[in-house]
């Protein structure tokens, strides 16, 4: 089992698991899954001469806080192997992703730095209330299956509430730093709307009518004569302006036609079975269409009606494009934010040549 912890905003690949806008995350899982925090392997290093001792060296320093080259190829282990399974990567291509791995760590050095800056604590109950969410989201789990689930993994609930803990304090970091200074005006989202009214289109709608008459195809030959006989009595008489609604519901074989008059409801393209839909389609308001046969029987089709594309109105879609304007906003202004905490850093990079 996998215990997924997430949140509801924007996807911050330094300071969250997955997307996440408040201060108390809630779990989202397709089934019960547990995820605790990664138990890596110790990284493979070259082998040392005779006589050589190892040093862990520095990968980087971030305002006097340091980076071992140990960190970057731990981190860098599980890309790599995930990577692997995908395609074969060589030396530039390992070493690449353990840069990566490097720039992701201090970013995450410096956002730690600033959580310590603004002293940001999360309490003890925030951090029940979050594995209570975890719980509650994944089937009900007993605390007992939860720390089971841990255990299998080889972690104790200890450090699985360290790592809640943690990314509680990144996204109480973003709400201050990044979400408080982010707005979306009403004006915004109505020239987006205008902008992008395709994307908010309806799709076309028919309604439509129909007069069924039964066939067994393999009854008596003078039977099924008799039908199609009938049927195209049937279809003379709607072309020729009789009242299909009537006509359904003294001739056709379909029992409810005597109520609704063969009303075939609304429908979308795909949604009518595709011999109707074929006759119906072409057709325009009031128009009866030619005999349809089907497995069933004979079927005379009438379109009533047809709704041409209509876009949804602002007001019912103006909440999505809301959360979308603000979901990028937040992106950019987290993106710029990051730069400009880079910026007033002291950070230095090392050769890491010939070892990451």
């Amino acid at each position: 089992m996998l215990v997924q912890l997430v949140c509801s905003t924007v996807l911050f690949s330094l300071l969250l698991i997955q997307s996440g806008c408040a201060s108390k995350p809630d779990l989202i899982v397709d089934k019960p899954v547990l995820q605790a925090p990664q138990k890596l392997g110790e990284p493979v290093l070259p082998l040392l001469s005779p006589g050589a001792s190892r040093v862990n060296g520095i990968a980087a320093v971030v305002n006097d806080e340091i980076i071992t080259f140990r960190e970057v190829i731990r981190e860098a282990r599980p890309l790599i192997n995930e990577a692997q399974k995908k395609e074969l990567l060589d030396d530039k291509a390992r070493r690449t992703l353990r840069a990566t791995v490097l720039e992701r760590l201090i970013e995450k050095q410096l956002t730690d730095q600033k959580i310590k800056e603004l002293g940001i604590k999360i309490g003890d109950d925030e951090i029940r209330q979050s594995v209570e969410d975890v719980k509650r989201q994944n089937n009900n789990m007993t605390q007992q299956q939860l720390e089971t689930a841990l255990q299998a993994q080889g972690f104790s609930f200890a450090q699985y509430e360290v790592q809640i803990r943690e990314q509680l304090e990144r996204l109480r970091l973003v709400s201050i730093e990044v979400r408080s200074k982010v707005h979306v005006s009403d004006r915004e989202a109505e020239v987006y709307y205008e902008a992008n009214k395709q994307k908010y289109a309806e799709e076309e709608r028919f309604r439509a009518r129909h007069i069924f008459i039964k066939v067994d195809e393999k009854g008596p030959p003078a039977e099924v004569r008799q039908a199609m006989s009938k049927a195209l009595n049937l279809l003379h008489e709607a072309k020729s302006g009789k009242d299909f609604a009537e006509l359904a519901r003294q001739y056709s074989d379909d029992t409810g036609a005597k109520k609704d008059g063969g009303d075939l409801g609304t429908f979308k393209r795909g949604e009518m079975l595709a011999s109707l839909e074929q006759a119906i389609l072409p057709l325009k308001p009031g128009e009866v269409g030619e005999l349809v046969s089907t497995p069933s029987g004979l079927h005379i089709v009438k379109l009533e009606e047809r709704s041409s594309s209509v876009f949804k109105p602002f007001e019912a879609v103006k909440a999505d494009i809301m959360e979308l304007l603000y979901r990028k906003k937040q992106d950019e202004r987290f993106a710029q934010w990051l730069k400009e905490l880079r910026s007033r850093a002291s950070i230095q990079i090392k050769d890491g040549s010939g070892i990451i």
